[in-house]
């Protein structure tokens, strides 16, 4: 009994000390990822340090449910590559220990993070993300710190389009400026030429100055009254010395509310979740339900048409005819009366038209809605077990692989991690065009991943030579005799039927 303790204690001190170190790692290269998505979002803002840190913790916390799995991926495979290739598994094996008992302490620690991951991503994660997404939202509006190129045009500036042809880099002026004001339409643009141009803000960084020397103004004069668009445009033309332009330009970083996040699926935890996806839900059936009866009763098999009520009202029918024919109606009637029968049923159908299509939009919002807040709501669980199976994957592969080191875990880990990234985001993204059902794509590939890790686990039990390159050449020479040996029976069996003949 104490020899098991001391293997237990072993186990979970050489699993946590990797897993704290993979996952640290994992989570560095996810959000290094990220922010590498949105770098023209943050480059060039001027941004305080303490909104960049706020920014990168609540990534950081959003990234969560990405770098955990693969963490625990990676340090199961190093771990159990670790032990196997030292000959310590083969030991433990070799005194009667099974593989279930040597993986049952480091299950109890994986329930741990499985519920623990649950939490998480319930209580955690949404407010992660609402924070993280306010922050984006506000720095994506904080307009850029000017940084004028030269020899091209520059429009960071609303409303105006400045060309430098050069740039002092001591005194910090643009020289050989050309300023475009199109603040009142392209057609009603002003020109400023100037040699030197000085950018200069407010002390509240709420304008922009802009210190104009030696250069002329032009301006047409097109919106002035009684000027006709066949006369030519006069314009108005002014030399300066020293001139200042005054621009609205507001450089300080001023955080949004984040109010207009909190009706978002990535704000909401499974209780509002779940409450949202029944109303919205209802709502829907409401209006699916509506919309077909009206549409039943109202709109198409109610409809009674005008030519049989009048022949009705003027005797010609004396009884209710159970059954209508169109056609014999049509070819009774006037050629004024088919023009008139096909108009009034050509905007009739027109307007039938806009109405399922208007009721189609209401109700695809409604399925969006849906779908989007399931996905949400899914996630919470496939995080957990994504965790699990990892596990399942990544310890009996690091057995039967036999190698430990960061080098190989890491490839085998990458691979297997891409292919569950890729069968997860394809699931997500049927789910959310409404191709699959929502369960459906977020459980795919948990359902798939979860025979391979019953096959690794069993493969381990049983010491089979999964990854034996050995092995696998014994098998295929043996396939090969086989081969040769059937082929020589077949020709021997000819040789023998062409002499009997």
């Amino acid at each position: 009994m104490r020899i098991f303790k001391r293997i237990d204690v072993y186990l979970i001190k050489n699993f946590v000390s990797l897993f704290f170190v993979t996952f640290f790692v994992c989570l560095f290269i996810v959000i290094m990822q990220f922010l590498w998505m949105h770098i023209d979002d943050l480059v060039g803002k001027g941004l305080p340090l303490k909104v960049l840190a706020e920014f990168f913790f609540y990534s950081a916390l959003s990234m969560v449910p990405v770098a955990l799995p693969l963490a625990i991926l990676l340090a199961s495979l190093m771990t159990f590559g670790n032990l196997s290739e030292r000959l310590e598994l083969l030991a433990m094996k070799s005194a009667g220990i099974s593989l279930f008992r040597i993986l049952r302490p480091l299950m109890v620690f994986i329930s741990f993070i499985v519920v623990g991951a649950f939490f998480f991503s319930n209580n955690v994660i949404p407010i992660a993300q609402k924070k993280m997404w306010t922050l984006m939202f506000s720095i994506t509006t904080t307009s850029p710190q000017l940084d004028v190129p030269v020899g091209e045009f520059y429009s960071g500036i609303r409303g105006m389009n400045l060309y430098v042809r050069s740039k002092n880099h001591k005194t910090q002026a643009l020289q050989d400026v050309m300023i475009y004001d199109l603040s009142n339409g392209f057609d009603n643009a002003s020109v400023t030429a100037a040699d030197s141009v000085h950018i200069l803000l407010t002390e509240d960084k709420k304008h922009l100055i802009l210190r104009v020397y030696n250069g002329e103004y032009f301006e047409n004069l097109r919106s002035q009254k009684g000027i006709t668009h066949t006369q030519n445009v006069p314009y108005r033309r002014e030399q300066f010395e020293r001139k200042d332009i005054l621009l609205e330009f507001d450089s300080n970083f001023k955080q949004m509310d984040g109010s207009f996040l909190d009706n978002q699926h990535v704000s909401k935890n499974i209780t509002r979740l779940t409450r949202d996806i029944d109303s919205v839900s209802r709502r829907s059936d409401s209006i699916i339900s509506k919309f077909t009866n009206e549409l039943v009763n109202n709109k198409y098999f109610s409809h009674v048409y005008d030519s049989t009520a009048a022949e009705i009202r003027s005797g010609k029918i004396t009884t209710v005819p159970t059954s209508i024919d169109i056609d014999s109606i049509i070819y009774r009637s006037s050629h004024k009366d088919m023009l008139a029968i096909s108009k009034s049923a050509m905007s009739r159908a027109q307007a039938l038209k806009s109405e399922i299509m208007f009721y189609r939009i209401n109700t695809n919002d409604a399925k969006n809605f849906y779908a989007r807040h399931g996905i949400e709501w899914h996630q919470k669980f496939t995080l957990s077990l994504a965790c699990l199976l990892f596990f399942f994957i990544g310890a009996p592969l690091g057995a039967i692989i036999g190698k430990g080191g960061f080098g190989m875990s890491a490839v085998i880990s990458v691979v297997l991690f891409l292919v569950y990234y890729i069968i997860n985001t394809t699931g997500i993204k049927m789910a959310r065009d409404l191709v699959w059902p929502v369960w459906q794509g977020m459980w795919l590939s948990s359902i798939l991943l979860t025979p391979i890790g019953i096959f690794l686990v069993y493969k381990a039990a049983t010491d089979s030579a999964l990854l034996n390159y050995d092995a696998y050449k014994v098998r295929i020479q043996n396939l090969k005799a086989w081969l040769r040996k059937k082929h020589i029976l077949k020709q021997h069996y000819k040789d023998n039927k062409i002499i009997t003949k």
